[in-house]
């Protein structure tokens, strides 16, 4: 290999280091080598193979470094095995999307804390890296410091990641305030069926947004002359919808009113956040939220996101469809109430201990211990609705639940056009789902789960479920091509691991 390859592939994989936040010893103490080795290797002064590309690759969950060379992710579970001990939840990824959109509205520093280390997160990150704003993981690399230029270059924004991230929609609240027009590519994210951004406009036309999406990009112009003279009333409760009319009226000079907002966990999280950027916010945790917006906002700031109940969901299934039992930490009890509900209608034994607060100082934490429980199907169906009713991401994990308890359920799952589909690949792992159109299915329990090798469904609360089943299920089984899961969970097969799973991960040389 030539000596110039040697010196690309060294600054591939230190730059993929320092997007990860490791020190030169923690890589090599990943890859069970010396820390000179991984200097020398940095510097293009030693040779080194596919295998140890690959590696590299696996061990920063790096695309830079393994394209090309190692093919995506997969996952060989070996099933059949119980769960025992106890997890932390991590931090919302949901909310930390947002607030790494809302950094936009700070000419300031800030820190976010204990930021979910995911390829969402790190296509965000890519954005924003491309468009001037300076970001570094700090504090052994748990912590994001995020520093945004004087003007901000859009002209060369990552489209490539942009496109592989809906969460980019939610630049506009912020970018309306920096400059009069602007270009967006067209968000992307989990194959769901359309979403229209129709919800959006309706709220960000009232601050003088008007977008043409033409061409793959979404074309923005500002006209100053507009300002909300009236409540603005959403036409759907979505949670980005809300937290895009909260991120145009932070920095708009004057009140204004959003009703039928969504109070849901990500909402609120963005609520305290704008706070501690001065932000007045009246009615948190309601449908009726008033800002006072700040027209210059200049100032650092440090502020922890709380838990993701939705990771909590993920870790409760996990114990009941293996017939476990397993402590569950650091559960955002707020948003998972009616979850619980329906679990306890169902049979499910478990127990919590007394409320205790999140790093922000308001989101309300307890313990959950679940032990293995004989479930019968609930007598209503399981359908989302907008908070405080049951979390439309959580719909998915009842699929799982169900149909390892006895009787039939039917799950409605009115939000998204595809994603109930996507629940009947359970079926290949032995499950009996039939799916009733394109947002119902009846799940038929219990099951008893058969090993498989399949393909990772490309929306991501659903991949994490068949997961689960192959958890479940007696034998070896394969989830090929899991970055849809990375999208939304930090190191998962590493963490279920440590609770007692059997998962290996693995990449095609």
């Amino acid at each position: 290999m030539a000596d110039d390859y040697l010196v690309r592939i060294g600054k591939l994989i230190r730059d993929a280091r320092q997007h990860r936040g490791w020190t030169q010893t923690q890589l090599a103490e990943a890859l069970g080598t010396s820390q000179s080795a991984v200097n020398r290797i940095e510097r293009g002064n030693q040779n080194i193979s596919l295998e140890m590309i690959a590696r590299i690759g696996e061990a920063l969950d790096s695309e830079i470094v393994s394209l090309g060379y190692a093919g995506p992710m997969h996952l060989r579970v070996v099933g059949g095995r119980r769960l025992s001990g106890s997890i932390d939840v991590k931090t919302s990824k949901n909310a930390c999307v947002a607030l790494l959109c809302a950094s936009l509205l700070n000419k300031g520093r800030t820190v976010l804390r204990r930021v979910a280390r995911i390829e969402e997160v790190y296509r965000l990150l890519e954005v924003l890296n491309s468009i001037g704003v300076r970001t570094r993981w700090i504090n052994d690399g748990v912590d994001l410091e995020i520093v945004p230029p004087a003007e901000l270059n859009m002209a060369a924004i990552d489209a490539e990641a942009a496109v592989r991230t809906r969460s980019i929609i939610m630049f506009l609240g912020p970018l309306l305030h920096r400059m009069d027009h602007f270009k967006l590519p067209y968000a992307g994210g989990c194959d769901l069926g359309t979403r229209t951004i129709e919800p959006h406009m309706i709220a960000l036309r009232r601050f003088g947004l008007d977008v043409a999406a033409t061409e793959g990009q979404y074309h923005a112009m500002v006209d100053r002359a507009v300002r909300p003279d009236r409540p603005i009333v959403l036409t759907e409760r979505g949670d980005t919808v809300t937290e895009n009319a909260l991120l145009a009226a932070a920095r708009h000079d004057g009140v204004t009113v959003i009703r039928n907002a969504s109070s849901n966990y990500m909402v609120q999280d963005l609520c305290f956040f704008l706070e501690t950027l001065g932000v007045r916010v009246e009615g948190i945790g309601t449908t009726t939220l008033t800002v006072h917006g700040v027209p210059n906002i200049d100032v650092d700031i440090d502020y922890s996101p709380s838990e993701d109940p939705v990771e909590a969901m993920s870790l409760l299934a996990a114990a009941v469809v293996t017939e476990s039992e397993l402590t569950v930490c650091r559960v955002p009890i707020e948003f998972l109430e009616i979850e619980l509900a329906v679990l306890e209608e169902m049979g499910l034994d478990h127990d919590r201990t007394p409320e205790y607060f999140a790093d922000n100082g308001r989101t309300r934490l307890v313990d959950l211990t679940v032990r293995p429980s004989k479930l019968e199907a609930p007598i209503d169906k399981i359908h989302p609705m907008p908070f405080p009713g049951l979390n439309i991401d959580n719909v998915p994990f009842f699929a799982a639940i169900a149909a390892v308890a006895s009787g039939k359920t039917l799950i409605h799952d009115w939000v998204y056009d595809n994603r109930a589909i996507y629940l009947t690949d359970l079926n290949r792992l032995g499950g009996r789902l039939q799916l009733l159109d394109p947002h119902r299915v009846l799940v038929e329990g219990p099951t008893r789960w058969r090993a498989a090798e399949m393909m990772c469904p490309p929306a991501l609360r659903p991949a994490v479920v068949v997961l689960l089943a192959m958890m479940a299920a007696e034998g070896t089984s394969v989830l090929r091509n899991v970055y849809v899961i990375n999208r939304g969970y930090e190191d998962l097969a590493e963490r279920l691991n440590s609770i007692g799973a059997q998962i290996e991960i693995f990449r095609d040389i």
